[in-house]
């Protein structure tokens, strides 16, 4: 189907992409039975129900969103891609990720501005040094681009932060990982929905999950705000908000829920062409093509629903943000908010098919989530139609905290959780 849209006009104002779909692809009424229903309209959901019809030839394939699509945390995130993790399962994933995302653009041919401007993680300590030097060497070893650079080095690349010895938070290295970067969040849920689309997906906005119903050990189908829907197998990609849905057909997940927060300055001429994350503190820094500098803080320590967050958090992020770079000290800040994140025990994603027949989960990302995006879809679109886990995803089932055999990736965020 053709898009009757531009690029620049459906990203022209995030909060108003519920009226352009509408307009361009209409708001389908859900079928009382689909082979396969997507529960989350973001870019795991779209980007699953878009492989499934893709590399599986699946048909009667449906997105279920309660709100709008690209809505929810697709829109509320630091738009970060890196592939730099420390143990083998975890590097394997996001760089399959990132591999399709250095393609994504021309798959979906829909720009989803991918940029490669790198990925920087400051040491600001003895134990920063000696934990990012091992974290160097493994991703050398797994076949993943990284440097370590000096503090000469690293104000060479990024000129504008503060190379002071005398700082609370002096910096003594960096890693790189130069094929890592950025994309913007919303276009790509866009090109993903767009594409699937065209390939007879039904999504279908505003529709929320009340319930699921099972017949013994097998899923039946789901109570939506927009009436039941038969389906034999469910594939839930709701970031946030997982084990709830997953009480539904009770079954617990191992997760807690709490806002992410972030935040944007006012626009300014360009003055980073980089991505900045700092080691010991959780503020990372990069600027958008709008010219806002997008900052990104931590995790309440409270489990939590709500899309925003305490300024405390903020407030500790904008300080240390401060001293690394004196140049941002008269900038206003645009506007500020908190994605909900779900987290695991071993802070590793779960790709995995449940107890349950005909019931997957897709979660547990914390702040790995966006990065994840293309390869998230891929492998569990492939784990949906083949009813097991490519070998990329099979380190990441559920039954892992059961077995012990977790992947434990506490810090791996390259910021502090």
């Amino acid at each position: 189907m053709k898009n009757k849209y531009s690029i620049f006009t459906l990203i022209k104002n995030s909060f108003s992409y519920h009226e352009n779909w509408q307009k361009a692809w209409g708001n389908p009424k859900p079928k009382s039975y689909y082979d396969i229903v997507i529960v989350g309209g973001g870019g795991h959901g779209l980007a699953t129900a878009y492989y499934l019809a893709k590399e599986h030839n699946l048909k009667n394939i449906a997105v279920v969103e309660k709100g709008w699509i690209g809505g929810g945390n697709t829109g509320r995130n630091t738009t970060i891609i890196r592939s730099n993790y420390l143990w083998d399962a975890s590097a394997g994933l996001y760089d399959h990720a990132l591999k399709i995302w250095e393609n994504l653009s021309q798959e979906l041919n829909f720009n989803v501005m991918f940029s490669q401007r790198g990925v920087m993680n400051l040491a600001h300590n003895q134990h920063d040094v000696r934990e990012l030097k091992r974290r160097t060497h493994a991703n050398r070893l797994n076949g993943i681009d990284c440097e370590w650079l000096n503090v000469d080095q690293v104000k060479e690349f990024c000129p504008i932060i503060n190379c002071s010895p005398d700082i609370r938070y002096p910096v003594m290295g960096s890693t790189l990982q130069r094929r890592a970067g950025t994309a913007r969040h919303d276009a790509v849920a866009w090109g993903y929905a767009r594409s699937a689309d065209s390939m007879g997906v039904d999504i279908i906005q505003n529709c929320e999950v009340k319930g699921i119903k099972r017949k013994g050990d097998s899923i039946e189908g789901l109570e939506t705000t927009k009436g039941f829907i038969k389906t034999s197998k469910i594939g839930v990609a709701a970031a946030g908000h997982s084990s709830v849905i997953a009480n539904m057909a009770g079954l617990k997940l191992p997760l807690e829920s709490k806002p992410l927060q972030a935040l944007v300055s006012e626009p300014i001429k360009p003055i980073i062409d980089t991505v900045v994350m700092s080691n010991a503190v959780h503020a990372y820094v990069s600027q958008s093509d709008k010219g806002e500098l997008v900052i990104g803080a931590g995790t309440d320590s409270y489990v939590s629903y709500t899309q925003k967050g305490t300024h405390e958090i903020i407030e500790g992020t904008l300080k240390a943000v401060l001293e690394l770079y004196p140049i941002f000290s008269r900038l206003r800040m645009l506007r500020q908010w908190g994605g909900i994140v779900d987290i695991c025990p071993d802070a590793s994603p779960i790709i995995s098919k449940t107890s349950i027949k005909g019931l997957y989960f897709n979660c547990g990302w914390g702040t790995g989530g966006f990065k994840a995006t293309p390869g998230s879809g891929h492998l569990f679109a492939y784990t949906i139609a083949k009813d097991e886990p490519h070998a990329l995803n099979a380190p990441f089932n559920i039954n892992r905290f059961v077995s012990g055999d977790l992947v434990d990736e506490h810090g791996a965020a390259a910021v502090a959780h």
